[in-house]
């Protein structure tokens, strides 16, 4: 088997904290404190922010609040500024992001998201020595990653983080197709309106989601063209991971019928049933 160091020595930066931000000032604010002063290692993590260019109160507040108080701790950090591109291209901001990180490891926050765990940044150094997608507990107690963190070589191979709007149901299926979904002791809170009743702000309001209308949208996250998109780069993913003597038989299996249920891993991880589609083969 070939081994991978996915922490080389050699970079001081572990993770890179990729982090899209509109209109929510002191949420940012928040959400950033949560994760650098409960950080075992702050000097090894980079704060990677997309502000869209008009929005310039948020964009101050960065500049008079929270700069500085990155500045104060030391942490790496770089901010981009956005031709506004919105919500349903939320995607294209990940990507421009994750392009220029230098994380061995690159973590997709929210600025309604809250860490809760102690040393966050340690138990995915523990769990990061291997390809994984790396899944942290949340309140939503979904299958899917909801604030994936997986290896800067998933964007080496790929080309991006997603081609989707949809980040975490893009990387999340392709893991699971994988069987490479790690679940890790780590607990986030997500502070959206729907589930907890904070932030019932504009960029709420304005959030569109491409999704559940497969036969009428070519952009629906299950429109038969995203689904062989899917395909196309899971079986990307599988050839590297076979050249490092990693197991695909699940995958490999399913694409020649092999294996009836795909999705039969990812279901055990809901419950509550939160998933509705997946009683369709991703390959027809």
């Amino acid at each position: 088997m070939t081994t991978e160091n996915l922490l080389p020595p050699d970079n001081p930066i572990d993770i890179s904290i990729l982090l899209p931000t509109r209109g929510r000032p002191k949420p940012l604010e928040q959400c950033l404190r949560t994760l650098l002063d409960r950080a075992k290692d702050p000097s090894r993590i980079e704060v990677m922010l997309a502000f869209d260019n008009d929005d310039t109160e948020n964009i101050a507040y960065f500049v008079d609040v929270i700069q500085p108080y990155l500045d104060d701790l030391g942490v790496e950090y770089s901010a981009i500024q956005f031709e506004r591109l919105g919500y349903m291209r939320l995607n294209e901001y990940l990507n421009e992001l994750a392009k220029h990180s230098q994380g061995s490891w690159l973590f997709f926050w929210n600025d309604d998201a809250v860490m809760k765990t102690q040393d966050w940044d340690q138990v995915i150094r523990d769990n990061a020595q291997e390809f994984y997608l790396l899944r942290a507990e949340t309140n939503h107690e979904h299958p899917y990653a909801i604030f994936p963190i997986l290896p800067k070589k998933w964007v080496e191979i790929t080309g991006h983080l997603s081609p989707h709007q949809i980040n975490d149901a893009w990387t999340s299926q392709v893991a699971w197709m994988l069987d490479i979904v790690k679940t890790i002791p780590v607990m986030v809170h997500h502070e959206r309106y729907d589930l907890t009743g904070e932030n019932l702000d504009e960029t709420f309001k304005e959030r569109i989601m491409l999704e559940n209308m497969p036969g009428n949208n070519p952009r629906d996250f299950n429109h038969i063209s995203w689904r062989k998109r899917r395909i196309d780069e899971t079986t990307k993913i599988a050839d590297y991971l076979d050249s490092i003597g990693r197991d695909t038989t699940w995958f490999r299996d399913s694409i020649v019928g092999k294996n009836p249920d795909i999705w039969a891993r990812m279901v055990l991880q809901d419950p509550h049933k939160r998933l509705r589609q997946w009683k369709e083969s991703p390959f027809e």
